[in-house]
């Protein structure tokens, strides 16, 4: 059976395939779990300092597979579905990498809700963008009312969930939905490029700048802002002084270095 979701390394780039594209990467719990494993792999991969997220075929994703969440109970649908799911994004939203999403096809529902939780979007000008989740009886429940409305704005959220508007690539370039668009067939090489050029930047730092970001911005809480206190502290001599110290059962000499 094929792997529904791969991960390859492209040198500093890493690449996340979605590959169900009979159905459009439509996702089902498969699909999310060989996700969740794929970006797992990402953050572990040794050299990979931005990682590209995009969809096998004519579709980036086109949200929850219907036929797959269509026939659970309410308790299957929340505790399966839409909470897994939140885990699955927000690992993708909390990867210590830069994400860029390549939206060479729709981005529907939670097709746009696995976008917005990338850092980047670079979409091609055929696409088209929209949360039309209410014209069925639900809500967009992947985040597409908490983080795409930290990412791109409360009023843009409710003209696509409420409003049922569906954006082509130039509007979503316009308010701030995408980042770049070009033209059909060059959205990959387009992010590809853009990823090179951020892993010439200084990986560390590059890191600590989307941690501190997804602080301000909400997506990441106290605990990052610990984490990065507890790694710069790996760094420094004190530790070195004080673990020495430690296992030679003397006071530590420590320098503030």
């Amino acid at each position: 059976m094929a792997e529904l979701v791969t991960f390859e390394k492209d040198g500093a780039i890493g690449i996340v395939t979605l590959r169900r594209p009979e159905k459009f990467n439509a996702l089902d719990i498969p699909m999310l779990r060989a996700l969740e494993a794929a970006l797992d792999e990402a953050e572990l991969a040794e050299g990979v300092r931005v990682v590209l997220v995009r969809g096998e075929g004519k579709g980036f994703c086109a949200g929850g597979d219907v036929e797959a969440w269509g026939a659970m109970s309410a308790a299957d649908f929340q505790v399966q579905w839409v909470r897994y799911g939140h885990r699955v994004f927000d690992r993708l939203a909390r990867l210590r990498q830069p994400t860029i999403a390549v939206l060479s096809g729709h981005a529907l529902g939670g097709g746009l809700e696995l976008a917005a939780a990338c850092d980047f979007r670079v979409a091609e000008t055929q696409i088209k963008l929209g949360f039309p989740e209410t014209s069925i009886g639900v809500v967009p429940g992947w985040s597409g009312t908490q983080r795409a409305v930290r990412r791109f704005g409360a009023q843009i959220v409710r003209r696509m969930a409420i409003g049922g508007e569906i954006f082509l690539a130039a509007d979503a370039l316009a308010h701030g939905v995408v980042d770049r668009v070009v033209e059909t067939g060059k959205a990959f090489d387009e992010a590809k490029a853009w990823a090179e050029k951020i892993a010439e930047r200084g990986p560390l730092a590059t890191e600590a700048a989307k941690l501190m970001i997804g602080v301000a911005e909400g997506e990441e809480d106290a605990a990052a802002t610990e984490a990065l206190a507890s790694g710069f502290i790996a760094l420094t001599g004190d530790l070195k002084a004080g673990v020495g110290a430690f296992k030679a059962k003397q006071k530590p000499a420590f320098s503030r270095s």
